[in-house]
């Protein structure tokens, strides 16, 4: 999947966690990534293709088991990241913020369990 993919899927996940009802609306994406609705809809298309996501005609947003499963691995790897560069090596929130979105895309599934482990064992004080 490629980046912008995990980015839109990682959005539906966090603004379902700040809202009471689980569907994601295309205006709600479009303002949180600065993006422009026709962006957002050409993305929902090809994530709703690929079995990500579904949405009737115009109509809200929602998950699909698949989708939440790679939302939440995008989420919990951008979390790690950021923790380690804002906790550990003091770098400032927001560029902790930014380095994180961009490496969460690209680190491979060995790099990211280490780094996971030893950024709970450095905050548990186990270091």
């Amino acid at each position: 999947m490629l980046r912008a993919g995990e980015d839109y899927l990682e959005t539906i996940l966090q603004i379902e966690g700040s809202q009471e009802k689980s569907g994601v609306r295309i205006t709600d994406i479009a303002r949180k990534l600065e993006v422009t609705k026709p962006s957002v809809i050409r993305a929902m298309k090809q994530l709703a293709a690929e079995g990500y996501i579904e949405q009737e005609a115009y109509g809200d947003i929602f998950l699909t088991e698949k989708g939440r499963l790679k939302a939440s691995q995008v989420l919990h790897r951008h979390a790690v990241l950021t923790s380690f560069f804002r906790d550990i090596l003091c770098v400032s929130p927001e560029q902790a913020e930014k380095d994180a979105c961009l490496i969460e895309h690209y680190i491979s599934p060995e790099s990211m369990e280490k780094l996971d482990a030893f950024v709970s064992s450095v905050l548990k004080g186990e270091r």
